[in-house]
């Protein structure tokens, strides 16, 4: 039953207080009707007695409080829901922006979601194949699983988000997979550029897109992943899908947090943040995962920049509370031209193991991943020894260690932007590099799989 009032008592940036009104509940969608027809949105964001505090989706230029109506429509905000989405862009309210047709929806859902009940969850299991390798075979991304991707100001987060749609994949032959994409805060070029990419390659044809430009209201901004993700969960869980969703960048959706709850005068807390930012966070990474009886799961890859580099900004020191790892683009790394700039040696996967192994990937996945990294990081050490000390300080082990670095992030880190590698590929690289070393230095990895994958006569001795 809709409630119509014209008490509009004061509109102050994206904020109207209403006065004399009954009945009224928190998120309660609002409908403003101004005195030339106009029509806006808003949606109830506080409520004290007979007042109530909306939030305006479009802004309050040209409000006036006198003439304007507003009607409390006694639902909060639902999106139209259907398999038709698929192949199609919207707007960050679920409304369509590629100049196609409405959905005709098969269910309308609240974009608040349900909270999974934590006894119906299913533990996160199963390989995601992104066709990267420092992804795939150090940070295995596993169906179910929030894996954050932490990027900073300039570095290739935008080219490696669409390269990931491009390439993702379960592969079971049966499975059903598709992609949910959601950029908030992106310019128009940014927008362009996804748009095109996708459509270049076909992976439009899989993938549901929300688009929110840097111009939008930023109500629309906290909006964004909520519809996407309710947008996945229809894929997911009604219609039986793997449902890889894509949020970029969570830093503009922080900012427009933080730019509400300065309007409503809230007590800011750390760097002028909201207290409730780790609770709003949790309930969106929260909606990722499995859920027992159900075929479809939920695996999210949210990405966020760190201002001024910072790992214990905010933003990415409450993301990595509640996810399950991080990987970690670094900056060095981007300057020497290596893409994907993934710093290996900070990033981690908690749940790598779920997704590996025999049945999953291989069977000498885990060794190779443990023997990799190591020998990485010794490599690593050995020139920053000698940067400090010379190459001559550096004995004839360490100098293979050094080589071992830098031939590991020329082939097995740098891949080319349309290089989709298999796993059975990035294992291969592997094992390429680790035959660069004495076989007695590759003490992580079992006997047999030395015998079994380790190129023959390359690494049986040298010191």
């Amino acid at each position: 039953m809709l409630r119509e009032y014209q008490t509009v008592r004061e509109v102050a940036g994206p904020l109207m207080l209403v006065d004399e009104v009954a009945g009224v509940k928190y998120n309660e969608l609002v409908e403003i009707v101004l005195s030339n027809g106009e029509l806006r949105r808003g949606q109830v964001l506080e409520i004290d007695g007979s007042r109530a505090l909306v939030q305006l989706f479009e802004g309050s230029g040209g409000i006036d409080p006198k003439d304007s109506r507003v009607r409390f429509l006694g639902r909060s905000i639902e999106l139209g829901v259907s398999p038709e989405m698929l192949g199609r862009v919207f707007d960050g309210m679920g409304r369509p922006k590629d100049g196609g047709p409405q959905i005709i929806p098969e269910k309308h859902l609240d974009i608040g979601g349900a909270p999974i009940n934590p006894y119906m969850r299913d533990y996160p299991s199963e390989f995601i194949q992104t066709g990267i390798s420092t992804i795939d075979g150090l940070n295995t991304l596993v169906r179910g699983q929030k894996l954050p991707i932490f990027s900073a100001s300039g570095l290739p987060h935008a080219r490696l988000a669409a390269q990931i749609v491009r390439q993702a994949k379960v592969l079971a032959q049966d499975a059903k997979f598709a992609v949910v994409f959601a950029a908030m805060g992106i310019t128009f070029e940014e927008a362009e550029f996804f748009i095109k990419d996708f459509q270049r390659t076909g992976a439009l044809e899989r993938t549901v897109c929300f688009l929110n430009l840097a111009n939008d209201p930023a109500i629309e901004r906290i909006s964004t992943p909520k519809v996407a993700l309710t947008c996945a969960e229809y894929l997911a869980f009604d219609l039986g899908m793997h449902v890889l969703v894509i949020l970029t960048d969570m830093t503009n959706y922080a900012e427009a947090l933080r730019e509400i709850s300065a309007a409503r005068k809230e007590v800011p807390g750390r760097r002028g943040y909201p207290g409730y930012l780790y609770t709003d966070l949790a309930t969106i990474y929260e909606r990722a995962g499995r859920i027992k009886g159900k075929e479809g799961s939920i695996t999210q890859l949210p990405i966020l920049t760190m201002p001024e580099d910072d790992k214990t900004h905010p933003i990415p020191d409450l993301t990595g509370y509640i996810t399950e790892g991080q990987i970690i683009l670094g900056r060095d790394l981007h300057r020497r031209g290596i893409y994907p700039p993934v710093d290996i040696l900070p990033s981690l996967s908690r749940l790598k193991d779920k997704g590996i192994g025999e049945g999953q990937t291989r069977e000498d996945h885990a060794d190779v991943l443990n023997q990799l990294y190591a020998a990485y990081a010794r490599g690593r050490e050995a020139k920053e020894l000698a940067v400090i000390l010379g190459e001559a300080s550096l004995s004839a082990l360490d100098k293979r260690y050094s080589h071992f670095a830098d031939e590991f992030e020329a082939r097995f880190m740098n891949q080319g932007e349309d290089e989709d590698r298999s796993i059975e590929t990035t294992l291969n690289i592997g094992w390429e590099l680790l035959a660069l070393l004495p076989r007695s230095e590759l003490r992580r990895i079992r006997d047999e799989y030395l015998d079994k994958y380790l190129p023959k006569g390359e690494a049986e001795n040298g010191d």
